[in-house]
């Protein structure tokens, strides 16, 4: 049986929100962290962390497309690359260790990309490797459904390096694959799962989804005012890295 969340765990889950909004991105990996740390069964993590990515990252996908930022035609061909390979890595049975140690590399990865500069301004052409991310979509999305994340996290580095888009442009495609592939991700973690856990995992999940809900608002409207956007990727890497060390270390 599951047992009620900690304040201190919803607490953390707020602040991840709230940092991953404010620049472009879910924090499911971080979420999947936290949640082992705190000691629920490994093979629910993917199911709280999916969730809680589409939350937060569900808002942000809508304003980029009222406003006329995404840029459907390539948004849509990564993703869809990227989508059955999240129902595939979702439906991947995983023993515990091999999990937590994906998890972990995973985030300390995560950290690192997000000290990768990121040019605010115009951009100049893409370059030749620009032409290749499509075929990163489906590596990318098969992690992302097999640990419970979007893998936007990783696939924004790679497109502001190859001048894939713009900057906004690039925000908003990796908050839509995030969205698509944690959808089918967490489809193919339903699908894996016992119906009885996914249960007790959406029961246990209630207050976490309330706290990104709130946080991942906050952070995508108002945290940039407050600090600049450079400090809070740093705050962000230094966070993931963190706790992706402090997981890689336990096992």
């Amino acid at each position: 049986m599951i047992g009620a969340v900690p304040a201190l765990l919803a607490g953390a889950f707020f602040v991840t929100a709230l940092l991953y909004a404010s620049v472009g991105f879910g924090g499911g990996s971080t979420y999947a962290a936290l949640l082992a740390l705190s000691g629920l069964d490994y093979r629910l993590l993917p199911l709280v962390a999916l969730a809680c990515n589409i939350v937060v990252v569900a808002g942000g996908s809508v304003r980029f497309a009222r406003a006329g930022i995404t840029p459907w035609r390539g948004a849509i061909t990564l993703t869809a690359l990227a989508a059955p390979a999240a129902l595939l890595g979702g439906l991947t049975p995983i023993g515990e260790e091999a999990f937590l140690l994906l998890l972990g590399a995973s985030l300390v990865l995560t950290g690192v990309t997000m000290l990768i500069p990121v040019r605010e301004g115009a951009v100049g052409e893409p370059t030749r490797f620009s032409k290749a991310m499509p075929f990163v979509a489906a590596p990318l999305g098969y992690l992302a459904g097999l640990v419970g994340i979007g893998g936007g996290i990783f696939l924004a580095p790679l497109l502001h390096l190859t001048r894939w888009k713009d900057p906004r442009a690039i925000a908003a495609t990796a908050s839509f694959f995030i969205l698509v592939n944690s959808l089918f991700g967490l489809a193919g973690q339903l699908l894996k799962q016992d119906p009885s856990a996914f249960t007790g995992a959406i029961g246990y999940s209630l207050p976490l989804l309330v706290a990104v809900a709130v946080g991942g608002q906050i952070g995508s409207l108002m945290a940039v005012k407050f600090l600049p956007r450079k400090w809070i990727r740093w705050l962000t890497a230094a966070l993931v890295m963190v706790v992706g060390v402090r997981l890689l270390v336990g096992l």
